[in-house]
């Protein structure tokens, strides 16, 4: 994709997945954690700015009393009016209300950032188009524990699933 991407605000959410602090300083590429994070905060308040939903996922260990530290999102990173979606398998959809709550915004494209691309981020894209929406790869607001790995999915995978652009080519229709 080489021009910007228009997207209906009404239509449109964005899910970013297991932005938390303990993932996030893991060695990532092709990108650092903090990379990753800052645009996807740029992401996510152009979404909000649009009126559009913001879903924030995270991971949490099933059959654990305690999460471990930094388990919780980024600091910085939820705003009131946002989506929280707990996991407990590596994609978002398992077990969770996130379908439901998608369908009655009326959401039918999801734009996609997070970590790992081909992890959590992969599995959640692929049962959303099991599900039925359309689907957008936001390459530079994702990274992986190898650049071969994160490279994988957008190059070959994603291309597949939906749309792959960058942080930059995010656009709302005019209303």
């Amino acid at each position: 994709m080489t021009g910007p991407l228009a997207l209906d605000p009404a239509r449109s959410a964005l899910v970013l997945v297991d932005l938390m602090d303990r993932i996030l300083a893991l060695p990532l590429e092709p990108r650092k954690g903090t990379e990753v994070l800052t645009t996807a905060q740029e992401l996510a308040n152009t979404f909000r700015e649009a009126g559009a939903p913001v879903v924030l996922v995270r991971v949490e260990r099933p059959g654990v009393a305690d999460q471990p530290p930094g388990s919780g999102l980024a600091s910085g990173l939820a705003r009131q009016g946002d989506i929280e979606i707990v996991k407990r398998t590596i994609g978002a959809f398992q077990g969770t209300e996130l379908d439901a709550r998608l369908r009655r915004l009326g959401v039918t494209t999801l734009v996609f950032g997070g970590v790992a691309t081909n992890l959590g981020v992969e599995s959640t894209a692929r049962a959303a188009l099991d599900l039925g929406y359309d689907l957008v790869f936001v390459a530079d607001a994702m990274a992986a524990f190898t650049a071969a790995e994160h490279e994988a999915s957008t190059r070959l995978d994603f291309p597949r699933l939906g749309t792959v652009v960058t942080a930059d080519q995010v656009r709302f229709l005019a209303g």
